[in-house]
């Protein structure tokens, strides 16, 4: 058998260098566990950056990307295929939206969503040929494409791959006044991640979306949210924007829509929205296709029982009252919003990413962001009793460190 660290060294050789992983190589997954290949069990605590909410081979999702495998998995979009239709009607039915885009990454999504705002912002709104301009937030994370990375302000996405697409606006994250300030004739949209994931977890305060709703209607300009990691679940509703009971122009959706079977993402807006859309003017020749559609219909037939999003935010009750505990052993900050939680560690104490390997040490895999914070999502389907137990991990890890 090839070992772990054989198959590590041979990525590191062979691969580029884009991610830096953890040192555990994973052979097997079910539900919210994961086996690496010597047969140690790891609960997983990132679930892929939000795309495994329904947990590692959920029974529903698998028999469905079995059954359509057996007969159809790619038509491209010059033919119609018996899963679209549902697909589209089942999402447009979530979003409460007429139509649907759909894509494969969740940045070819917010690309869209940007491509879509322009084009209603020239032949709708009335602005200047080629001066469309979108507000977007510091501390963003939308994907790594050249046009998404131009308004990045993280220095590792974003420095080097110039020359950089004009036509963004920066302000900062939480400021309705700093929008407000930066809208001009030829604004077309506002695209904010309702809860910013990849800056640590960040919740804006209270009303922010609902302020961005008015002022986008005030102003005659869309709401683009981009709920690619923040919805589906996630938060304790089904997307982080119920929460305010705010419903944008626009939704940016992904990750969790392929329910960590295929890649899947989607833009749903309304008719007077993503109606300008023509034939030949936007596409992908796997967007859409027989497969990525019956997993979609699979987990939205989920997400309609109500029953993830409850209890996400049940067990998102606990994952936070357990979290807080530990501020001032090791922990300065928990934020988030259901199975979703940001911990910054004291810097004094470690590095976000000592503390992952100090989890990974003791079964629990979770990943760092900037420095000293750590990110928890596991699976919607974890249990309380390993959820408390990951937590316990981690106060175990704390006071060794504290101790050390």
């Amino acid at each position: 058998m090839t070992t772990s660290a054989e198959l590590i060294e041979m990525s590191e050789r062979r691969s580029a260098h884009n991610y830096h992983p953890l040192p555990v190589v994973i052979h097997e997954a079910h539900g919210a566990w994961v086996t690496d290949v010597e047969g140690k069990r790891y609960l997983d605590c990132l679930s892929g950056y939000s795309s495994l909410n329904f947990g590692h081979g959920h029974p529903k999702i698998i028999e469905a990307a079995r059954d359509q495998l057996d007969n159809l998995t790619l038509t491209s979009r010059a033919f119609y295929h018996d899963q679209f239709a549902q697909f589209c009607a089942g999402l447009g039915d979530l979003t409460g939206k007429d139509l649907i885009l759909p894509m494969n990454t969740g940045a070819e999504a917010v690309e869209t969503a940007i491509k879509v705002a322009r084009k209603w912002g020239y032949e709708v709104k009335g602005v200047e040929p080629d001066q469309a301009n979108i507000i977007v937030m510091e501390g963003n994370f939308h994907g790594r494409t050249t046009t998404i990375v131009s308004f990045s302000t993280d220095p590792e996405a974003h420095d080097n791959f110039g020359p950089y697409t004009p036509g963004f606006r920066l302000v900062p994250y939480g400021s309705t006044e700093a929008i407000r300030q930066a809208v001009d004739p030829n604004t077309v949209a506002v695209l904010v991640e309702p809860i910013q994931g990849e800056a640590g977890v960040l919740v804006p305060p209270d009303g922010y979306l609902s302020e961005i709703r008015e002022l986008c209607t005030a102003q005659g300009i869309l709401m683009i949210a981009d709920e690619v990691q923040s919805g589906l679940g996630r938060t304790g509703q089904t997307f982080a924007c119920d929460y305010e009971g705010v419903v944008p122009d626009i939704y940016v959706l992904g990750k969790a829509l392929g329910g960590g079977v295929v890649p899947v993402s989607a833009i749903a807006a309304n008719r007077d929205v993503l109606g300008i859309i023509q034939p030949g003017q936007h596409g992908s020749t796997f967007g859409g296709n027989p497969l990525a559609c019956a997993v979609g219909i699979a987990v939205i037939e989920l997400l309609n029982t109500g029953e993830f999003q409850a209890r996400a935010a049940k067990l998102g009750e606990v994952l936070h009252a357990r979290l807080r505990e530990l501020i001032g052993r090791g922990v300065v900050e928990v934020r988030g919003r259901g199975l979703w939680a940001g911990v910054d560690i004291d810097p004094e104490l470690a590095t976000g990413r000592e503390v992952s390997k100090a989890l990974m040490a003791r079964s629990v895999l979770a990943k760092d962001t900037h420095g000293s914070t750590i990110r928890l999502a596991p699976p919607i389907v974890v249990s309380e009793e390993d959820l408390v137990w990951a937590v316990n991990q981690l106060a175990d890890a704390l006071y060794e460190l504290n101790t050390a």
